[in-house]
């Protein structure tokens, strides 16, 4: 018997055999759930702007994605982002300036990694802004107050370094002049007491002036008001308080103290949707006091809510909720204030009108720690399901026959008179009885009946869906589609596209998508042919512009449009879908390269005559030297008035005879105005085209549509000479042209 295995009389070997149909459904539905994952990552999850492991700074957060904007007006109750106040900066391709100014990336890229900036203070010295902010530092988790300033009003921002660092939590650095001194205000709750510095060299340095309230104090605030100095704050330790619903108000002859309570305090205690914590400075407008406050209903930092001070002294308090006056956006996650807005500071300049700042946050408060738990919980119940179903699969096909668990014995009457035969008996009745039922649950489990196959396929659908939300929530970042920075600042660009009357289902699907992308300004179709829609027709989060043109030409893609106020346009058909990612990932290369066109569909044309060819023959070729504007940016100052230009008309006369290559003629003009490179590509991780589901595509005829376009090349070689060799795939260190 040696080298066998021994078997019992009346045992099996099925139990032994019968464990590999589980053990090979393990294996299939693991390799199933890792298929149905990385579909669902790379179709979905891909798409959203993942943070970067080798980051130092910029990290997943459980307080968040704070980041700061600017804003101006002629009123306090009228502000605008900076975007629509069209500042530029042409050394980094922002044409317009867009929100944030500043981001976690802004201290980082100077040496001070952080995870968020917000709390935005201004100190305005002459034409120079100075921004005091909380800075998340990754090395100890916890508040320092950073500086930055700026020399444009606010456009551009250098970040001069950390203004102050204790041992404990720093935030809210309220900064203010008092008898030619500077002093700031932090918050420093853990500690549990209000302090109060003094600067010795402006803006970096700083010294204790002195303790001015022994109590953990939140988000104080100072405001002189009627000859009277008013501290607003918050005491989250009182009894009976709700956190973020407390407001109490404090009040001095002078703002170094001493401190006498307000008879009404608490002003509030309950309810923290009122805005009772504080929100930012309060200031003077017209003659009346205005307070900011926090609305933490929902999460921490909501939204701000600003109140009118109609009664303060130091018996009464009475304030009334007034409209903020800024537009909330549409845009969700892919805004940088999309979830969450909670601090303001405005000012009035010198000059009459009125500047503030801002932060704001696109995912709400300890969303990182929730993303986590539900990606986290799908995983479990996926694998639970995958072992429940292996379970049962192998427990049927594993019958163990009774005398698997009796030892045999021999029988005689002092076997049968011994406890331990009345003890078998009852195990072998036991196992009998399990045996048949096993038997009977495997007999209707093996029909081919519907109910069964139905069974099956929702435990399945289940386990699919569970996967899903586990790559979703563990690998899919915040769940955002950001826009990206060029040297440390947003700019946003206007979207063109052209249609006509039988594509309008296209154009609303293309409308309603693409306005939620982050650095999408405006929205402007071109309408060719029949009757047009309204602007109110869209399902639209920005402006969208229908230009009706008088005769249908494809040359009208082009034309100067002089409302378009951004530099940079992305021209694309209304059949292309792909992701906001991908759109943003196209900005930032554009902005990096402004004098070239920067599209997701590259061609490599040559061969002698040339022949137009699809993009299967560029990777062949491992090149490509043309670029199709049906989906491209470009600069719009220079892109449209060359297309229009007097040595564009032979050109411009044979694309509307037949109707087709004016993305080639584009192309043509770009290479004759310069001898440097003229266009990038950019490889977007998914594009749908539409038309396809349609139609009303407007080349249908695949090889008419390439020979016509085979024509055209021959005409624009003749009149604007060759187009440059080729450039390769693979050439950018971040892979995006692969």
């Amino acid at each position: 018997m040696a080298g066998r295995r021994a078997v019992r009389p009346g045992g099996s070997m099925r139990g032994v055999v019968a464990r590999s149909p589980a053990v090979s459904f393990l294996v299939a539905a693991a390799a199933g759930a890792a298929l149905v994952g990385g579909v669902y990552f790379w179709v979905v999850v891909s798409s959203f702007r993942l943070p970067d492991a080798g980051a130092a700074g910029c990290l997943p957060d459980g307080e968040g994605s704070w980041a700061i904007g600017m804003y101006y007006g002629k009123s306090p109750l009228e502000l605008r982002p900076i975007e629509l106040d069209w500042k530029s900066n042409g050394n980094s391709s922002a044409w317009p300036v867009a929100n944030p100014v500043l981001t976690c990336a802004t201290p980082t890229e100077a040496g001070y990694p952080s995870n968020f900036v917000a709390d935005p203070f201004l100190y305005v010295q002459g034409d120079t802004l100075f921004l005091f902010f909380e800075t998340k530092t990754v090395s100890t988790m916890q508040g320092d107050i950073g500086v930055s300033r700026s020399l444009d009003q606010g456009a551009t921002w250098e970040f001069l370094g950390i203004a102050l660092d204790e041992a404990w939590h720093l935030s809210y650095p309220f900064v203010f002049k008092y008898e030619n001194e500077i002093y700031m205000m932090p918050e420093g709750n853990k500690k549990k007491e209000l302090r109060l510095y003094r600067a010795t060299k402006f803006p970096l340095e700083w010294t204790l002036e002195k303790v001015l309230i022994n109590k953990p104090l939140i988000d104080s605030s100072l405001v002189q008001y009627d000859g009277v100095w008013w501290l607003f704050a918050s005491d989250f330790t009182r009894h009976g308080i709700e956190k973020n619903a407390e407001l109490e108000i404090w009040y001095s002859n002078s703002p170094l103290g001493p401190w006498n309570e307000h008879k009404q305090n608490p002003i509030y205690r309950s309810d923290k949707s009122l805005g009772a914590r504080n929100g930012g400075r309060l200031f003077m407008f017209e003659g009346s006091l205005y307070r900011p406050g926090q609305d933490c209903s929902g999460t921490y930092g909501r939204k701000v809510k600003l109140y009118k001070v109609e009664k303060l002294t130091k018996e009464e308090y009475k304030e009334v909720p007034v409209k903020l006056g800024i537009e909330e956006t549409k845009k969700g996650r892919n805004a940088w204030n999309g979830m969450r807005y909670h601090h303001m500071d405005a000012q009035q300049l010198a000059s009459g009108g009125w500047i503030a700042v801002m932060d704001g946050d696109r995912v709400p408060s300890g969303d990182s720690t929730r993303r986590s738990l539900f990606g986290y919980m799908g995983f479990s119940v996926a694998v639970a399901l995958v072992i429940f179903v292996g379970f049962v699969k192998g427990a049927i096909s594993c019958y163990i026959p009774p005398s698997f668990w009796v030892p045999l014995t021999r029988r005689s009457e002092l076997s049968r008179m011994l406890p331990v035969h009345r003890f078998n008996q009852k195990i072998r009745r036991y196992s009998t009885s399990v045996g048949r039922s096993i038997s009977a649950t495997k007999s209707r489990l093996s029909e081919k009946t519907w109910s069964n196959t139905l069974f099956f396929c929702v435990i399945a659908l289940i386990g699919i869906i569970n996967v899903c939300i586990a790559v979703h929530f563990l690998f899919g970042g915040n769940g955002a589609e950001e826009a990206y920075t060029h040297q440390g600042q947003h700019s946003q660009f206007t979207m063109v596209t052209m249609t006509y009357e039988a594509r309008l289902w296209n154009l609303k699907l293309f409308v309603e998508h693409y306005s939620r992308c982050e650095s999408v300004r405006e929205i402007v179709v071109v309408w060719n042919k029949g009757n047009h829609p309204t602007s109110d027709a869209f399902d639209s989060t920005v402006p969208v512009r229908i230009r009706v043109e008088e005769i249908n030409s494809l040359n009208n893609r082009f034309r100067v449009d002089p409302l378009i106020k951004t530099r940079a346009v992305l021209e694309l058909d209304d059949d292309i879908m792909m992701t906001c990612s991908d759109i943003e990932k196209g900005f930032k290369v554009w902005r990096e390269h402004p004098e070239r066109m920067v599209g997701f569909y590259p061609r490599m044309i040559d061969g002698n005559p040339l022949q137009y060819r699809n993009e299967r023959y560029a990777r062949g070729k491992k090149g490509y030297n043309l670029i199709l504007t049906g989906a491209a940016f470009m600069n719009s100052e220079f892109a449209f008035r060359k297309y229009w230009s007097d040595e564009a008309k032979e050109g411009r006369d044979y694309v509307h005879k037949n109707f087709n290559c004016e993305d080639l003629l584009m192309n043509f003009l770009y290479a004759n105005a310069s001898s440097e490179r003229t266009v990038e590509y950019v490889h977007p991780a998914w594009a749908i085209d539409t038309s396809k589901l349609s139609s009303v595509a407007i080349s249908r005829d695949t090889q008419k549509h390439y020979d016509i376009r085979t024509k055209c090349l021959a005409k624009f070689a003749s009149i604007y000479g060759p187009l440059p060799q080729k450039w390769g795939f693979g050439m950018r260190e971040d892979g995006w042209d692969k």
